[in-house]
C-alpha cells in the first residue's frame, strides 16, 4: 500500500499530465466471487529481466536474474494488493494482502533453479483477536510479514497501526493472533510499520520494524521496542517497504520509489550492521531495479538459498487492484564477493648496530 508521501507524488503525476490532456480511465477490474473454500488456482506468466532483450539476466553488482511470474487468477477478485512474503525453506511461500487476506502456495522451480510459476495455492482471511475473519479496510491493511525461528507469524498493519502474533499450529496453519510490542510512533494514516524482520541475532523473539519513512525500531515480545539508525532512502519519493535479516546481524533492505518522469523503482540494499551508527554502516551490495528492467511497486522481500548455493532474492509488486499495475514475483540470486585477505604484518625495519 503507498504511504502518504507516494500519494503526494502521484497527486503531482497526476498534475503534471492533466496539461497534456487527460487520459481516460482504466477499464474497472472484472468482479468475480471468493470461492467457498482456500484452495485457488494461480496462473504464472513469465516475465523477463528486460523486455527490449529477453536473453538480458545480469544487473551490476553481481546479480543474476533466476526468473519470474505475473501472477493472476481467474477464481477470485482478492488476489491483489500483497504487501509482503516470507519463503520457509522448503519452498513455501506465505504472503499478506492489504485487504486482510493470507496468501499461500509453493514455489516451482525449472531444473535449473530458475522459478517459473506457484503451485497449491491458497486464499483466506487473516484472523482477528476474537478468531474471526478481519473485515474492512481499516483493520485488514497489512503491511509486512515476519517468521520468528519458532515458526510463529508477525504481521503489521496500518491504518489501525498494531503488530499481531499469529502462533503456529502446524505446517501452514495459525492460531488466534495476539498484540505484541510496537513503536510507540503515531504514524499517519496510511503511512505505517511497512516493513518487518525476524532479527535472531538479537534474540528468538527478536524483530525489526521499519517505517515507511525509514525509521528503524529493534523490538522484542518480551520487551519495549527500542530506536536504532533509520534506513532511509534517497530523497523523499523513496519509502522503506521491507527488511530481512540476512548473515547473522546483517540485513537487507527494500525501498520503492516513484516519480512521474521515472515511474516505479526499487533499490536492495545488504547492510552490515543496522545497529550500528550510520557513518558506520557498510553496504556491501546494492540492486537496482530501474531503466529497462521489469518493474512494479515493490513491497515485499524474502531471502533464502538457491538450489546453487547462492543467495536468493525474492521480489513482490503490490498492484494495488489497479489494472495497469501487477503482481510481480520476481527472483534474484547473488554470490557475495570473496573477503579480501588480510593484510600481512607489518615489518618494522632491523637497526644495525
Amino acid at each position: 500500500m503507498s504511504g502518504l508521501r507516494l500519494g503526494l507524488v502521484l497527486a503531482l503525476a497526476a498534475g503534471m499530465l492533466g496539461h497534456c490532456g487527460r487520459k481516460p480511465a482504466p477499464p474497472p477490474l472484472p468482479i468475480v466471487p471468493v470461492k467457498a473454500g482456500p484452495e485457488i488456482a494461480v496462473q504464472a506468466t513469465p516475465v523477463p529481466l528486460d523486455a527490449s532483450n529477453p536473453a538480458k539476466i545480469s544487473l551490476e553488482g553481481g546479480f543474476t536474474y533466476a526468473g519470474g511470474v505475473a501472477l493472476t487468477s481467474n477464481e477470485t477478485s482478492r488476489l491483489h494488493g500483497l504487501s509482503d512474503l516470507a519463503i520457509a525453506p522448503d519452498g513455501s511461500l506465505a504472503a499478506v494482502t492489504d485487504d486482510g487476506d493470507f496468501f499461500q502456495a509453493h514455489l516451482q522451480l525449472d531444473q535449473t533453479g530458475r522459478l517459473v510459476g506457484l503451485t497449491g495455492g491458497k486464499l483466506e482471511p487473516l484472523r482477528g483477536l476474537d478468531g474471526q475473519a478481519l473485515q474492512g479496510k481499516e483493520k485488514g491493511d497489512a503491511e509486512g510479514l515476519a517468521m520468528l525461528p519458532n515458526g510463529d507469524r508477525l504481521v503489521s498493519f496500518e491504518r489501525d497501526h498494531r503488530i499481531w502474533l499469529y502462533p503456529s499450529t502446524g505446517p501452514g496453519t495459525w492460531g488466534t493472533p495476539r498484540a505484541v510490542p510496537k513503536s510507540a510512533t503515531v504514524f499517519p494514516d496510511n503511512e505505517g510499520m511497512e516493513a518487518i524482520a525476524a532479527y535472531p541475532f538479537a534474540g528468538p523473539d527478536a524483530y525489526l520494524v521499519g517505517g515507511e519513512e525509514g525509521e528503524v525500531w529493534l523490538c522484542r515480545l518480551s520487551a519495549a521496542c527500542q530506536s536504532i539508525t533509520p534506513q532511509q532512502g534517497p530523497d523523499f519519493t523513496w519509502g522503506l517497504t521491507a527488511m530481512a535479516a540476512f548473515n547473522g546481524q546483517a540485513v537487507a533492505t527494500l525501498h520503492r520509489g516513484y516519480d512521474p518522469v521515472r515511474g516505479w523503482r526499487a533499490i536492495l540494499r545488504f547492510i552490515t550492521d543496522p545497529m550500528a551508527p550510520a557513518p558506520r554502516q557498510r553496504q556491501t551490495a546494492s540492486l537496482h531495479i530501474d531503466g529497462a528492467t521489469t518493474r512494479d511497486n515493490f513491497e515485499g522481500l524474502a531471502l533464502s538459498t538457491s538450489p546453487s548455493g547462492a543467495t536468493r532474492i525474492y521480489l513482490l509488486s503490490d498492484d494495488m487492484a489497479i489494472g495497469t499495475q501487477r503482481t510481480l514475483l520476481l527472483a534474484f540470486d547473488w554470490v557475495p564477493p570473496p573477503a579480501p585477505p588480510p593484510m600481512p604484518p607489518s615489518k618494522k625495519p632491523v637497526r644495525r648496530r
